[in-house]
Parts: structure tokens; C-alpha cells; sequence
């Protein structure tokens, strides 16, 4: 029997697992809980409903150690290995049917060294349960747009924040981790120890173990000014902002969303529904907020103009809505240039939207994000100009999603003419080429070569995929 494969369902086997099972629960200080428990249903719930699973068990850890014995007690069992965070993956990742699920929610504990301005971060942790203590002490780090966001999927994958482009993307605040490996070794990775694997955990996925600690850099943040600007949805407009982005000061990091104008309480009741382009902003330094923001507001009347002075975790505000479990439907690319035949497919899509929820999202890049090396970290495409991505979503968990789906398929071969590359934290289950594309090929190579050293037999492999070199 291969590594993983499964065993047999005989009724020896279903045994033999469930006394396993019960083995496995005595020797952990977590939590184990399989289908026949109460609260089964909540455990396995993942924020896409989509991804309706039924794994063998899922395990709760309270400590490293408690992940260790997990890894090893999968192998033992020949199960399949999801590790779940947030559980926000898009492919749906972070769970799988008869497996064993590695759940961090019960390990989210940050402390805050407020003289060395570091964060100690377990690896289930949210954006928001490191943006409250943070803020608390005076700094912000940027991390996932919501508040649910897991730390670990999104730091591993790269990180593209609300202020990307004033700090980087979010691995570019890492200083070590603390992970477990595929033997079931407890190992610490930085610049110094192991920095190799540290080079492909910044970016190359949960591929090479389960993060149980991040160390981060925090920057000095008292306030940000933040909010929305909501623009009519022309062309012109579009180019407008796409014009400025990228080129703004690095204070302020936008997201700009075509989109239906939704009953938030700051929208008028006469504006509901009507096609906008909605611009996220986050001025790092409120003392520059109305100079950043001038550009914007001068590419037409604002019919929304909904910002203010905040602490960071206010910006988790603007997407309450994408924090909570919906479904959803998503391609994505980065792109150096848009074309105006792009922004007028987008916009007549938008139209004839398949749900009041979906829209085009335009990231404006640059800044410090591309200051970095290109090699220094596993993410790639540093350099590109715009973040595109087409989201179709919706609320109805007895809706099959079908046309929203369909809506965001029809849309993509206009975008995706325009873009090279894919952000791995946007990728659903794509397949290989658009995985590697995620990657330089001398980044992919080397993260294969990585995978190779400290998972050798692909343990870790319900992910986005990087295969050891054979």
C-alpha cells in the first residue's frame, strides 16, 4: 500500500482505525472528533460550503507536539492529511473526505513583545486575532482583507494585505517559524537555521509541514485612514484609477471593486444595486490621507465617500460580507497592463451579473512589494503592475452555484489575455500548469527541490501541489 493511499474498507480495517482512533485521542492534550460526535457537522465546516466533506476525523491540537503526534499518527493510518486555519482555502483544501484534518483553531494564542516590536503568532490564528493585540500596542501588520483570514494559509502563500504596498507583502515581516515536518520532527526555520525551507515557506505553501509558531516583524502603526470611495463604473473611470494605483504613494494601498453598490449602511437606499467601482483605500499615514486620496475622488463625483481616521482592525469592516461562509467562484491572474476592450468585457459582465455579490476586483501593486529581491522569497511575479480577479459569490448554501460559475468562466478568457501568472493564495483547483505559473521556473524548481528534502513521499499534498523532484 502506498504512503496515504487509504486502506481497504473492510470491517477489520474500520476496526482497526476506530481503535487507532482511540489510541490517538489518549495520547494528545487536544480534541478528536468523528462522525458519530456531537458538533461533528460544525468541525467540518469550512468557510466555502461548497466543500461539502466527510473526513474520517478531525483533530484539534493544543500544542506542537499535539500537531507532531497528528502527522505521525496519519502515516501510521495511511490517511490522507488536510491541515485547516481559517479554512478559507478557495480549492477547498482545508478539508477532505476520509481523512484525518489537522484543525488549528484551538492553537490562535499572540503574544506581543512591544519592545522588540515582535509578534509570536500560533499557526491558527487570524487577521484579526493578530490585529486587535497589535493595534492594541500601536502597530499593524498587513494581513488578509477579512477578519477571518488564517494566518497560516495566507502567510505561506505570500500575503497581499491592505498595505502592501507601504510594507511589503506579509513574509516580508517573517523572521522564523516553527513548524512540523512530514517525519513528524518539530524543526525552527529562519534566515539562520534551515533557510531553505524558510525560503519556501515564504511563499511555496503549506507544502513542507504545518507552521505551528510565525515570528513577525511589527511595524510602528498608531492609525490608518481608511474606507470607501464609490465612483460611477465607466471606462474611463476604470482607467482612471488603474492609471494612478500603482503609482501612488506607497501610503496608500487600494482595492477596487466592480460592483453591484450594496445595503451597507453608508450606501443610500437610491444607489442600491447600481454598478460602481468601489475603492477600498488604507492610508497608512493619515497625516497624507487627503493628498493620496485627491487623484480618486477627481475621476468623478463620488457617490459614496466613506472614509475616516480608524485603528487598523477597522478595515475589517468593508468585508464583513466575504467573511462569512458563502460560496464561491474565483479566477484570478496578475497582469502589467489592462486593455479598454478588458475594462468594457468587465463591465458589461457586471452587468448581466449572476448574483448581487460577485464583481472584479483590481489590485494596484508595486511599492514596496517590489522592492524586494526577486529570488530573496518563493513568491513570485513581484514585480507585476495589478492583481485581477473574478469573484462570483453567493449566500444560499442550498444554491448549486452553477451560474455563478458560468458567469465567472465566460468573463475569464478576456481578463486572462492581459495577465501572466497567479497569485497561489487566489488559485482554486486549477491544475498543474496554473499552479507552476504561481512560480518563476527557477523558483518551482528549487521549491521542488525543497519538497524533496522534508517531504520526499508528498504527505503534504492536498494544497496547491508542488511534487518533489523525482
Amino acid at each position: 500500500m502506498l504512503l496515504g493511499q487509504g486502506k481497504e474498507p473492510t470491517m477489520t480495517t474500520e476496526t482497526s482505525i476506530q481503535q487507532a482512533i482511540e489510541a490517538f485521542r489518549g495520547a494528545i492534550r487536544g480534541i478528536v472528533i468523528t462522525p458519530e460526535q456531537a458538533g461533528y457537522d460544525d468541525a467540518r465546516a469550512v468557510h466555502d460550503f461548497s466543500h461539502d466533506r466527510r473526513p474520517t476525523a478531525i483533530v484539534q491540537p493544543m500544542t506542537t507536539e499535539d500537531v507532531a503526534e497528528a502527522v505521525r499518527f496519519a502515516r501510521s493510518e495511511g490517511l490522507p492529511l488536510a491541515v485547516k486555519g481559517g479554512g478559507h482555502s478557495l480549492a477547498g483544501h482545508s478539508t477532505a473526505e476520509a481523512a484525518l484534518v489537522i484543525d488549528l483553531t484551538q492553537m490562535r494564542a499572540v503574544t506581543i513583545d512591544t519592545e522588540g516590536a515582535r509578534a509570536l503568532v500560533q499557526g491558527g490564528a487570524t487577521s484579526a486575532d493578530l490585529a486587535g493585540p497589535a493595534a492594541a500596542n500601536g502597530f499593524a501588520l498587513s494581513t488578509g482583507d477579512t477578519a477571518t483570514v488564517g494566518l497560516g494559509g495566507l502567510v505561506t502563500g505570500g500575503g497581499i494585505g491592505w498595505m502592501a504596498r507601504k510594507q511589503g507583502l506579509t513574509i516580508d515581516h517573517l523572521r522564523a517559524v516553527r513548524m512540523v515536518t512530514a517525519s513528524g520532527e518539530v524543526v525552527r526555520a529562519s534566515a539562520n537555521e534551515r533557510p531553505d525551507l524558510f525560503w519556501a515557506v515564504r511563499g511555496g505553501g503549506g507544502n513542507f509541514g504545518i507552521v505551528t509558531e510565525f515570528e513577525f516583524d511589527l511595524p510602528r502603526v498608531e492609525l490608518v485612514h481608511g474606507g470607501v470611495v464609490m465612483l460611477p463604473a465607466t471606462r474611463e473611470v476604470v482607467r482612471g484609477y488603474l492609471e494612478y494605483a500603482p503609482r501612488a504613494t506607497e501610503e496608500l494601498t487600494t482595492i477596487a471593486m466592480i460592483m453591484a453598490a450594496p445595503p451597507a449602511p453608508f450606501v443610500p437606499e437610491s444607489l442600491v444595486g447600481t454598478l460602481v467601482l468601489a475603492v477600498a483605500v488604507c492610508v497608512s499615514d493619515p497625516a497624507v490621507a487627503e493628498e493620496a486620496l485627491a487623484p480618486i475622488r477627481a475621476l468623478a463625483t463620488p457617490l459614496v465617500d466613506f472614509v475616516g481616521t480608524m485603528p487598523y482592525p477597522g478595515m475589517f469592516a468593508l468585508t464583513e460580507v466575504p467573511a462569512m461562509r458563502h460560496g464561491a467562484a474565483i479566477r484570478s491572474v496578475f497582469a502589467d497592463a489592462i486593455a479598454d476592450e478588458t475594462i468594457d468585457a468587465m463591465i458589461a459582465q457586471m452587468q448581466r451579473s449572476s448574483s448581487p455579490f460577485n464583481q472584479v476586483q483590481l489590485r494596484g501593486l508595486g511599492g514596496a512589494i517590489a522592492r524586494v529581491e526577486p529570488g530573496a522569497t518563493a513568491f513570485s511575479h513581484r514585480d507585476a503592475r495589478y492583481l485581477v480577479a473574478v469573484i462570483g459569490m453567493w449566500l444560499d448554501p442550498t444554491d448549486p452555484g452553477t451560474p455563478h460559475r458560468q458567469w465567472v468562466q465566460e468573463l475569464w478568457p478576456a481578463v486572462a489575455k492581459d495577465g501572466r501568472g497567479v497569485y497561489a493564495n487566489f488559485l482554486e483547483d486549477e491544475g498543474e500548469t496554473r499552479r507552476r505559473s504561481a512560480y518563476s521556473a527557477e523558483a518551482y524548481r528549487r521549491l521542488q527541490s525543497v519538497k524533496q528534502v522534508y517531504d520526499p513521499e508528498n504527505v503534504f499534498r492536498l494544497n496547491q501541489n508542488i511534487a518533489p523532484v523525482r
